[in-house]
């Protein structure tokens, strides 16, 4: 099907309003002087705006395509990954955001050097830029082969409109301009999925006709409660292996935190936080019912041969199209949905990895760097990895289907840092060395799986297919062979053995076992090397729920539980680590008389004075 007029005046328009608010907020206001109003909106957002945000910087294109073909192919199990983002979000509204927004910091990796030291700071920070240049590259790729697949429209002029639009607006409005494009960019997705679901559904017949088909031909699937972690897709793996990766995105990711931190006060944050669950739960609904309606009218209207053999990626435009074929302009709203998708996810990349360059980089080694200074190098870093992104695209061609490409490598990396940050949160004994000792070897052990299990999937694909991928019919590109996760088995494959069932543990628990491993070598090196003394632990870096978590054991556990170091019912002593920030949090100036009132029953009051913190006992 061709595109019409309509159809690109919609997508045309969709990337004229996102440039204009990139611009609106280039020129209004202070017009991002400072790095603050650059890298955090002037921490002036409220919290509705945030939730959005950090709502549109995950549903991407990558969810938009890869959600409804897993459906259409294996049934509604998916759905069952909403169990997991209640705690998911609950967990970095209790945990993690009081941390974060009370050490005033603008990079989470500034944590690492509160809690251990700059290396350890170093480390998490080379590792982050490392899976967002990745991911951010299968992001930009997925809509512009969608785009592709169903208009002709140039494949690589599509990446580079899609890369250059976002490129503009990250760099002249800031953080400011990339939180309010999500928000229009979030409206335009859900315009867009709901137009496919009502136009299929009435085509076949309603949506009550839609879930009687289903059920009758086993795609509403029950629970199914298989403890086995080789399964790809079971109530425990989508449940709990979903919270592992849910936290290592909305608890530790940068770009998400950086949206709490740019709320107005803690409490805003943690509202933002709350707000996101339901806005989740819908999404996630429509995407399942997307991929539910695509089954019903596959059954009625079946697609070509040669487009039910397509990609999974291609495999719901196809659908979309034929559709909407005879609606001009929905089309054009579906595919702005994507670019939507895209573009709000894109533009989070490029703004956190701008910060934590600037922040974590740059400023170490540049201290005497004017605002103004400071504020041009980081429209530039954020230009750079825009232009990076582009290149990265072309090796996100070369991956597999883009729903467990990109949720692989959120596993593969983000489990790792997740457990770096419960290390040091929930581990008061836990040393500099065993830090970088456990991030590394959580590093090595995912990369081993995830190569492992590339290799494992390719042999599988030329001859036997593996426990947890499939052989495809199709040749072409290297994402045919890679298809482990949206396409059924051709036949029922023999039980792995030996490392082979280690390379099929199920993708859903990348994140929980690599996090795991970076605790239990991080805890083990540091037990052996001599645990953080007392008194050089800031309590301010270890969790407030900590003593909950410990009260109810005996006091030698505990001590035992923080090996040898102070009680953390009680709290410990500790040497302020202000001291080697000037008196100042982070280096931070203190707050300002309209700032006071934020940090009232925050964990910080303000001496008379002086311009120092003191850390007061908080009520949670």
């Amino acid at each position: 099907m061709e595109f019409t007029a309509i159809d690109y005046g919609i997508f045309a328009l969709l990337l004229v309003l996102s440039s204009a608010i990139g611009l609106f907020y280039a020129l209004s206001g202070d017009r991002q002087r400072t790095v603050q109003e650059f890298l955090l909106a002037n921490r002036d957002m409220g919290c509705l705006p945030v939730a959005l945000s950090l709502l549109a910087s995950f549903q991407s294109a990558v969810a938009i395509l890869g959600v409804p073909a897993e459906i259409f192919r294996f049934g509604t199990e998916y759905w069952f990954l909403g169990c997991s983002y209640f705690l998911g979000l609950l967990i970095p509204a209790h945990i993690f955001i009081p941390v974060f927004y009370r050490l005033r910091i603008t990079s989470t990796y500034e944590y690492l050097e509160l809690r251990f030291n700059k290396t350890v700071r170093v480390f998490g920070t080379v590792t982050f830029i490392f899976q967002m240049v990745i991911y951010m590259g299968v992001v930009l790729y997925a809509p512009a082969l969608a785009l592709n697949a169903v208009t002709g429209f140039d494949l690589w002029s599509a990446v580079l409109t899609m890369g250059l639009v976002c490129t503009l607006y990250t760099t002249l409005g800031g953080l400011k301009a990339v939180i309010w494009t999500d928000v229009f960019q979030t409206l335009v997705m859900l315009a867009g999925q709901v137009a496919v679901i009502v136009v299929g559904a009435w085509r076949v017949g309603g949506m009550a006709r839609v879930w009687h088909v289903a059920e009758q031909e086993g795609k509403i699937s029950g629970i199914d409660l298989d403890p086995n972690p080789l399964e790809r897709h079971t109530f425990w793996s989508l449940a709990v292996g979903g919270i592992f990766m849910m936290l290592s995105l909305y608890g530790v990711n940068q770009a998400q935190v950086q949206r709490y931190l740019s709320a107005r006060s803690e409490r805003e944050a943690k509202l933002s936080c709350y707000a996101v669950f339901p806005c989740q739960q819908i999404v996630l609904c429509l995407s399942c019912l997307t991929g539910l309606v695509m089954f019903v009218y596959d059954r009625e209207h079946p697609l070509a041969p040669s487009q039910r053999y397509a990609s999974s990626d291609q495999l719901v435009l196809f659908f979309v199209m034929d559709v909407l074929r005879d609606l001009p302009g929905l089309p054009g709203l579906f595919v702005a949905c994507l670019f939507s998708g895209a573009l709000s996810t894109i533009s989070s990349a490029f703004n956190s990895l701008a910060t934590v360059t600037m922040e974590d980089l740059v400023r170490p080694h540049f201290p005497g760097l004017s605002e103004s200074r400071a504020t041009l190098i980081s429209k530039l870093l954020a230009l750079a990895y825009g232009l990076l992104c582009l290149g990265m695209a072309y090796v996100s061609s070369l991956l597999g289907p883009v729903l467990q490409a990109a949720i692989s490598i959120f596993g593969m990396v983000g489990g790792p840092l997740l457990g770096l940050f419960c290390l040091g949160m929930f581990f008061p004994c836990a040393n500099p060395t065993g830090a970088v000792v456990g991030l590394l070897a959580g590093l090595v052990m995912a990369f081993w799986i995830g190569i492992g299990s590339f290799l494992h999937s390719t042999a599988g694909a030329k001859g036997v297919s593996p426990a947890n991928s499939t052989a495809l019919p199709t040749v072409g590109n290297l994402s045919t062979v890679l298809a482990t996760t949206l396409l059924p088995p051709t036949s029922a494959p023999p039980r792995p053995t030996g490392l082979q069932r280690f390379y099929s543990l199920s993708y859903m628990w990348y994140s929980a076992h690599n996090s795991t491993t970076v605790i239990l070598v991080g805890v083990l090196v540091s037990l052996l090397t001599g645990p953080t003394p007392p008194a050089a632990l800031d309590p301010r870096t270890i969790s407030p729920v900590l003593p909950w978590l410990l009260c109810c054991l005996p006091p030698k556990i505990r001590q035992w539980f923080c090996c040898g170091g102070g009680d953390p019912v009680q709290g410990p002593s500790h040497v302020d680590t202000m001291e080697k920030n000037n008196r100042v949090p982070n280096g931070l100036l203190p707050p300002g008389p309209d700032e006071q009132g934020k940090e009232e029953g925050q964990g910080y009051i303000r001496n008379a004075g002086a311009p120092t913190y003191t850390v007061q006992e908080t009520s949670f």
